[in-house]
């Protein structure tokens, strides 16, 4: 099956290419010559997947998904959630963000997070969401040099090493974002999706 991944992110593109292999053909914005930002004015991130995949399937009428990806922090009350790219402002910088969330959580006993990621598909005009979560803890500092967004300071459950140490290998597997595109994987390998 050919689907349109409704994303600007070079980064989300490989994970998911990994992800969902060789069985289907995964086309970009890119490849679409459509280089503008996406509209992202929802504050859920479910709200803003389903905003963005059907801003593309409107303009191109392709069967394409979005996806939108969080961190969310207990002890911020879920902070900075749909918000996370943005966090420390407009000009979506990693750096800063994972700033001030370390200086959010600096007097913080309780640095217990989740990454969660909400997939909007539209096939044939109809829509369908899936979800991945994976729990872990924020380190007092970053550490490791792969990864992106807040892959330095996001220790999953389980492991020792930030996703941004683990590499891309492991976080293709274990993710949020895995998860996600897994179930969304195995839906399109199923008879649903030809319906």
């Amino acid at each position: 099956m050919k689907l349109l991944f409704a994303t600007q992110n070079k980064n989300k593109v490989l994970e998911v290419q990994q992800i969902i292999g060789d069985h289907h053909e995964i086309n970009t914005l890119h490849e679409m010559n459509f280089d503008d930002e996406l509209p992202e004015t929802q504050d859920t991130l479910e709200a803003n997947a389903r905003e963005k995949v059907n801003f593309i399937y409107q303009k191109f009428g392709i069967n394409c998904f979005a996806e939108d990806s969080g961190l969310e922090i207990d002890s911020l009350n879920g902070e900075p959630g749909a918000f996370s790219a943005r966090y420390a402002g407009d000009e979506r910088s990693d750096e800063k963000n994972i700033q001030l969330v370390l200086e959010r959580l600096r007097d913080q006993e309780n640095r217990s997070a989740q990454f969660r990621t909400v997939i909007a598909l539209v096939i044939n005009d109809k829509e369908f969401l899936y979800e991945g979560i994976i729990r872990g803890q924020i380190t007092k500092s970053p550490r490791g040099e792969g990864g992106f967004g807040y892959d330095p300071i996001f220790v999953p459950d389980g492991y020792d090493k930030t996703f941004a140490e683990l590499g891309l290998n492991v976080k293709t597997q274990i993710s949020h974002r895995a998860k996600a595109f897994l179930k969304l994987k195995d839906f399109l390998e199923s008879d649903f999706a030809f319906v």
